[in-house]
C-alpha cells in the first residue's frame, strides 16, 4: 500500500495538464488535519522538489474499528470494535538512506511488550504499562502512541505515520481493479465471510478486505498466519502497480489518491503533498527484489499460549540492522500461510515434440533479495525469521 498511495499522490502533484489540476484539487481537499508527532522527533514537511533525502521511516496502522464503516452499522458490529479501535495491523516501512532497498516490518498484534507513556490528544499524558498487547496502543493513545511503542521496539525514529480503515482497504482494492492472488488450497472463513476456491483469484471490494482480515481461514488460524497472508497480498499489489500499467493511467492514480486520503488519518509530517511526492520518488526506483516484507521475530509466550513475546537474538539482529541502515537478507522460510508458487515451465521449441519432456515442479523461490548495494553487505537474519520479497510469487494455503 505504500507504493500505491504515495505513487498515486506523486503523479497527481506533479502532473501539469488541466485534468490533473482538477484531480489534484480534489485530492488535496480530502486531506484531514494531521496528528501531531513533533514531540516524538524533529521531522518537518519536505518542501523541495525531487526524492526526499536520506532514510525514511513510516508507520502504517490498520484500525479494526467498525465506527463509520460500510456494512458495520448494527449494535453487534459496533460492540466488536468502535471508536478509535485497535491497531490489528501495524507495519513499519524503512527506506534506506541510499534508496537502494526497503524493508516492511509487520508487528504482530498479539505481541506483549511494555507500552511507554503516551501523549493525550487533548493534552497531558497517559501513563505507561509494563506489559500489554501491541494492538492496544491505538485505542490507548492514538496513532502517536502506536508510533512511540514501535520506536521503542524497533529502535527506529519514525517521522511519518498513517492510519487506514476498513473502507480504505476496500476502496483501494477497487481503485486498482482488484489484486490477483494465488490460493494453494481453498480458504473458508465464516468469521469474515470469505470462501475462496484454489487457483488465481482477483480480489476486489469486501472480498479483498476479508482476505487481509482472515485469520481462521488460513494455515494454523493464528495472527502470525494472517501476517503472512497480508505480506502475500501486498507483494501482489506492489507487482501489479509497477508492472500492470497502473502507474501509467492518470485517472486510476487520481482515484487511488482520493480513496486513500478519504480513508486515512495522516501525521502532521505527512499532510503536505510535497512530502508525499518526495517519499514516492524515493520508493520509485527500488527493485521489487529489494523490497522485503518481514515479520517481527517473536515466540510463543509460555504463560499465555495465545500471545507472543520478542525472540532473541533475532529481534536484536533485525533492529540493529535497521538502525544501522543495513539491508537484510532472509535466510529462513516463507510465512506460515505461504507456499512457493509452482514454476510454470517455458516450452522449448522443438521440431518433434516428445512425451519425455520434464514436468514443471514447485521449486521454492529464493527467500533472499538481491544484494541492494555494492558497498553495503546485507545482514543475514536467523533462519527462524519469516518473510518474502515483493518479487516472490507465493500462494496462500487454507486451514
Amino acid at each position: 500500500m505504500f507504493k500505491l498511495t504515495f505513487g498515486a499522490i506523486a503523479v497527481v502533484a506533479l502532473s501539469a495538464t488541466s485534468i490533473a489540476a482538477v484531480a489534484a484539487w480534489s485530492t488535496l481537499s480530502n486531506v484531514k488535519p494531521g496528528i501531531h508527532l513533533a514531540h516524538l522527533n524533529s521531522a518537518e514537511a519536505h518542501l523541495g522538489v525531487g526524492a526526499i533525502g536520506g532514510e525514511v521511516n513510516l508507520l502504517l496502522a490498520g484500525t479494526d474499528t467498525r465506527t463509520g464503516q460500510a456494512g458495520f452499522q448494527n449494535k453487534a458490529d459496533l460492540a466488536g470494535s468502535s471508536g478509535a479501535g485497535n491497531n490489528d495491523v501495524t507495519m513499519v516501512l524503512h527506506i534506506s538512506k541510499d534508496h537502494s532497498n526497503a524493508t516492511v516490518i509487520s508487528i504482530p498484534r498479539d505481541l506483549l511488550i511494555p507500552i511507554p507513556a503516551c501523549p493525550r490528544a487533548s493534552g497531558g499524558t497517559i501513563g505507561g504499562t509494563s506489559q500489554a498487547m501491541f494492538n492496544t496502543t491505538l485505542s490507548r493513545g492514538g496513532l502517536a502512541c502506536t508510533v512511540l511503542t514501535a520506536e521503542s521496539l524497533t529502535g527506529l525514529s519514525i517521522n511519518y505515520a498513517a492510519e487506514i480503515s476498513f473502507d480504505g482497504v476496500i476502496g483501494m482494492s477497487d481503485a486498482v481493479g482488484g489484486v490477483t492472488v494465488c490460493i494453494a488450497t481453498p480458504i473458508n472463513d465464516p468469521y469474515v465471510g470469505l470462501d475462496l476456491p484454489a487457483g488465481q483469484q482477483t480480489l476486489v471490494g469486501g472480498t479483498a478486505l476479508a482476505f487481509v482480515r482472515s485469520r481462521h481461514g488460513v494455515a494454523d488460524g493464528s495472527d502470525l498466519a494472517r501476517i503472512s497472508n497480508q505480506q502475500l497480498f501486498l507483494s501482489a499489489l506492489t507487482r501489479k502497480i509497477t508492472s500492470g500499467g497502473v502507474l501509467d493511467n492518470p485517472l486510476t492514480l487520481y482515484n487511488i489518491a482520493n480513496t486513500a486520503l478519504k480513508n486515512m488519518q495522516l501525521s502532521d509530517t505527512l499532510t503536505q503533498p510535497t512530502t508525499m511526492v518526495a517519499i514516492a520518488l524515493a520508493l520509485k526506483g527500488i527493485p521489487l527484489a529489494n523490497i522485503v516484507f518481514v515479520q517481527y521475530p517473536t515466540k510463543t509466550n509460555p504463560a499465555f499460549p495465545g500471545r507472543v513475546v520478542q525472540e532473541q537474538p533475532a529481534d536484536s539482529i533485525l533492529s540493529h540492522a535497521l538502525v544501522a541502515d543495513q539491508p537484510i537478507l532472509l535466510t529462513g522460510q516463507l510465512g506460515r500461510a505461504a507456499v512457493a508458487a509452482p514454476v510454470v515451465a517455458t516450452p522449448t521449441p522443438s521440431a518433434t515434440p516428445t512425451s519425455s519432456a520434464p514436468k514443471a515442479t514447485a521449486t521454492p523461490a529464493p527467500i533472499h533479495p538481491s544484494t541492494p548495494s555494492a558497498t553495503v553487505s546485507p545482514v543475514a537474519l536467523p533462519a527462524d525469521v519469516t518473510g518474502q520479497s515483493a518479487a516472490q510469487q507465493t500462494c496462500t494455503k487454507g486451514r
